[in-house]
């Protein structure tokens, strides 16, 4: 078969699933929105600009609409708040987590938009700046939402910071978005920001939501609240006549693949194009949605569900308690009852472990019932994927038997889009979920994108599919070979402005054209499903949607141990990290394969540490438990510099030997070849993942 020509075409999805195929030099978003004459027409407007990058903090881009999708019009995020407490002043917006007498705050959306208000108003007397930052630091609560959109209704920049941060990374956050105040959640959190504090010279204020803050000058949530409410209005309403749609409003921080995180910038238009799509897309009803948050803020794809999304269809966002993913999210979903309910894979497993368990124990008519129904469901959603409705009244019987009574005990009966993302969910769990008439829609997307791209729903999807292109968006193959694989590249208004204060990673991943590169392989079917085949760049994404570069962490328990040659992380869609060991040995002269025996290094410091073993295989046969014992404290050693609890290796095995070329781990440059010791070794890693 003749290969295919790098980029000879793309695809792009218009609407709910029309594909064409276009040549490569045509241009998907022809049309640009027309800037404002003054610039102080805000914050609706569309600022001056003749780029469509951008790394400067105070810079802006292109607005271009697609011409076969031009029913969004540019709205900013005040503009948006605003909009929803005029049209549903006395929906609930935001429902507290409980307290300890079970109760919980409701908080409306005129009541949200006027606290919005009040907070920008204390941020701009605090001495916040045009295009410096808002670092929040801590678990979900009304306060980080209220926050969040504060810096931005301030001309300011929202900027997340996750809770299992060390204080160095959070130092790092701090000082690359220029934060002039730090919004922490309770005294721990506030321990991390006053170990740095001198190293901020551009901070302000610091602001402990949560409780009475016992350290000198820091501010209560009351007080905050209390100093906005004294200021005019004037100061704010200035601030929001100079906002455009197309500048900065949120940093979103990514864990990078190799060194430092990379502040993501978000426009305005990124964030609520998005939004809007996959409100089209989902077929959302306004003023009828329900949402529990209970996924970090600080990740992108929090921000557009429970933050953004939820404004865009006035829904109301229930706020789970801290222990959601440590067991009590079932509590809540029962509770709450959700219209939709999106997580990451690991707690869509949970809830499947649950269900087996549960299930362990039923009677034999009663188990005959239920299998009997989840072939029902099975050969429903079967065909569905086909396009085939339900006619049938076995499949009816079977959800008044069994699906309506098995939702309704999980919290999901009145749920139609449940949703898993951040990391691929086993076909599995899906089938699993499907035969009970449950169809889990994977959705896939990045930071660099403000959130999904593609997203299949639970009347067009396909087992292994990350679904279609939203409405107004395109994707494209990049460097297709003979089997139609390429590497995932996206385009529209969601598209990020760039890296702040970084022109060259911008450039790397943002092309001329403005097309987004995934770093992700992929393929597209015929009707325009998208699957995922690989991954260019070396990311590990854990179930818990945690991503994780692992040269980083490779590199930093080999340097606490001399004996070690190389290591490989393990953790893509798994619980928590594993690592793999090789440990230096001699090596064949000719044909450069490793040999059993320790090299000279590995002898003396096996020896000095009191160990007989001279082989690999010796210490494989024997347990060497001092060798055993080294390594582990290496690893122990290397968690201390972890930059959060997600990054810690739990558990590692040693290798029968060390990577190389002749043994296939390593390719002709001496690159490791992930997936090649993933499958070699997939025995030894299920071992390490066994409960």
């Amino acid at each position: 078969m003749a290969s295919v020509k790098p980029v000879a075409v793309y695809t792009i999805t218009n609407g709910f699933g029309k594909v064409d195929v276009k040549a490569a030099n045509s241009r998907p978003f022809p049309r640009y929105g027309v800037p404002s004459e003054t610039g102080l027409d805000g914050p609706e407007q569309i600022l001056s600009s003749d780029v469509d990058a951008t790394w400067e903090p105070d810079g802006t881009v292109r607005v271009k609409f697609d011409d076969q999708s031009d029913d969004h019009e540019p709205i900013s995020v005040p503009g948006l708040l605003a909009r929803a407490a005029r049209d549903y002043p006395y929906r609930p917006a935001l429902v507290s987590q409980p307290d300890a007498d079970g109760n919980r705050a409701i908080i409306t959306y005129r009541v949200y938009e006027s606290q919005v208000r009040s907070v920008a108003k204390a941020f701009l007397h605090l001495g916040l700046e045009r295009h410096h930052s808002v670092c929040i630091l801590g678990f979900n609560a009304p306060q980080w939402f209220i926050a969040d959109l504060a810096a931005i209704y301030a001309g300011g920049f929202a900027a997340g910071i996750y809770t299992t941060n060390s204080a160095e990374a959070c130092q790092y956050c701090a000082q690359t978005s220029r934060a002039n105040i730090i919004v922490v959640e309770n005294n721990s959190q506030l321990k991390k920001i006053l170990k740095i504090k001198g190293n901020l010279p551009k901070l302000k204020a610091i602001v402990q939501y949560e409780g009475i803050p016992k350290a000198k000058n820091v501010l209560s949530w009351n007080e905050l609240l209390e100093i906005g409410r004294k200021q005019s209005d004037n100061q704010l309403n200035k601030v929001l006549k100079t906002i455009g749609v197309n500048e900065c409003c949120t940093l979103v921080y990514t864990s990078g693949t190799t060194g430092n995180p990379k502040a993501v910038m978000l426009s305005h238009d990124n964030l609520l194009s998005d939004a809007d799509a996959t409100k089209m897309m989902l077929g959302l009803r306004e003023a009828q949605e329900v949402i529990i948050s209970f996924l970090p803020l600080s990740h992108s794809a929090a921000q557009c569900a429970d933050v953004f999304l939820s404004i865009a269809v006035a829904a109301t966002v229930h706020i789970a308690d801290k222990n959601a993913l440590k067991g009590s999210l079932l509590d809540t979903l029962l509770a709450v009852r959700p219209t939709i309910f999106f997580a990451v894979p690991r707690v869509w497993e949970k809830i499947h472990e649950k269900m087996q368990a549960a299930l362990q124990n039923d009677g034999l008519v009663r188990s005959w019932i239920i299998g009997w129904a989840r072939a029902q469901g099975s050969k429903t959603n079967t065909n569905r994927m086909k396009g085939i409705e339900p006619k049938s009244t076995t499949y009816r019987l079977a959800k008044w038997l069994v699906f309506g009574k098995l939702k309704a005990s999980l919290g999901l009966d009145r749920c139609h889009s449940h949703i898993s993302g951040a990391a691929p969910l086993s076909s599995d769990v899906k089938q699993y979920f499907m035969s009970f008439d449950i169809v889990i829609m994977d959705c896939y997307g990045m930071s660099e994108c403000a959130g999904p791209h593609t997203i299949t729903t639970s009347r067009e999807f396909r087992l292994g599919s990350i679904g279609r292109t939203l409405p107004g968006f395109a994707t494209k193959l990049d460097n297709m070979d003979d089997r139609g694989e390429g590497e995932i590249c996206m385009n529209g208004r969601h598209v990020f402005m760039g890296y702040l204060n970084n022109p060259e990673k911008t450039n790397e991943t943002k092309d001329q054209n403005s097309w987004l590169h995934s770093g992700d392989l992929g393929k597209m079917d015929a009707d325009g499903f998208l699957y995922i085949t690989g991954r260019i760049k070396e990311l590990v994404i854990t179930a818990g949607g945690e991503n994780i570069p692992p040269v980083r962490i490779e590199d930093l328990v080999k340097e606490q141990c001399p004996a070690i040659s190389n290591a490989m992380l393990v953790g893509d869609t798994r619980k928590y990290l594993t690592i793999l060991i090789a440990l230096k040995t001699q090596m064949d002269v000719e044909t450069g394969a490793p040999l059993d025996a320790f090299s000279e290094k590995t002898l003396n410091w096996a020896q000095a540490l009191g160990s007989s073993s001279t082989t690999v295989t010796e210490v494989l046969t024997t347990r060497d438990h001092v060798i055993e014992r080294e390594i582990s404290e290496a690893i122990d050693r290397a968690n201390e510099k972890a930059i959060s609890n997600a990054q810690r290796v739990q558990k590692f095995r040693i290798l029968p030997h060390d990577f190389s070329i002749p043994t296939g781990e390593l390719g002709p440059t001496l690159k490791l070849k992930r997936n090649e010791v993933l499958h070699k070794y997939a025995d030894l890693i299920d071992d390490m993942y066994k409960e």
